[in-house]
């Protein structure tokens, strides 16, 4: 029997580049068809002290995806008694996906860190990988990237990265019925990762 598409969860992610870091950010609710399960699901996470990732799609499946990662990263930093380079932390997610190609992880993951500069990945749930400075997944992303690119410059602030994140993803949930509740941000750059999270009401029309 076929899997039903209407029941996999929607989701607004959003990946920015700014000039010394990124932010990626994610709204927290969480859908079964027409239903509303959770107001308060956190999609973004920290992967390591560096590295940090935020995912759309099936909530079970990211949580697992995340943890395995996490796993490995450690293990394979034990081995080399170093930190693993955030692309190097891409690049293997990209691998563990791609071996679950015949019963793939339903999910949409972004993986941001800084190695030489900051750098964004996308990885779809059969593991093709995708570099950008900016990005955006799930059911809003189409709504959500237009606001992006038009506000998007290299050498965005960390506040001015933070507001455009917050921008898109409101503007996702104003349209997108499986999206909405609020925002949480993952801050990384060479100081480390910093999470926060964003409450707010919708704003009344003018």
């Amino acid at each position: 029997m076929a899997f039903n598409e209407a029941y996999i969860p929607g989701a607004t992610v959003v990946g920015i580049t700014y000039k010394d870091g990124l932010v990626l950010g994610a709204e927290r609710r969480v859908t079964l068809g027409g239903f509303i399960v959770s107001k308060t699901m956190k999609k973004t996470f920290r992967v390591t002290d560096s590295v940090g990732a935020a995912c759309a799609g099936m909530i079970g499946d990211m949580q697992i995806l995340i943890k395995e990662l996490q796993s490995y990263v450690k293990l394979r930093e034990l081995e080399l008694r170093r930190p693993l380079p955030a692309n190097s932390v891409a690049k293997l997610l990209s691998v563990m996906m791609f071996e679950r190609r015949f019963a793939p992880m339903i999910t949409q993951v972004m993986i941001g860190g800084v190695d030489s500069k900051p750098s964004i990945w996308i990885l779809d749930p059969l593991g093709s990988i995708i570099p950008d400075d900016y990005a955006a997944v799930g059911s809003g992303a189409e709504i959500a990237i237009g606001l992006v690119e038009n506000g998007y410059s290299e050498n965005l602030s960390e506040e001015d990265a933070r507001s455009l994140a917050v921008r898109a993803i409101r503007s996702a949930i104003k349209r997108d019925v499986s999206s909405g509740d609020g925002v949480d941000l993952l801050f990384a750059s060479k100081d480390g990762i910093r999470e926060e999270a964003t409450s707010f009401l919708m704003p009344q029309s003018s």
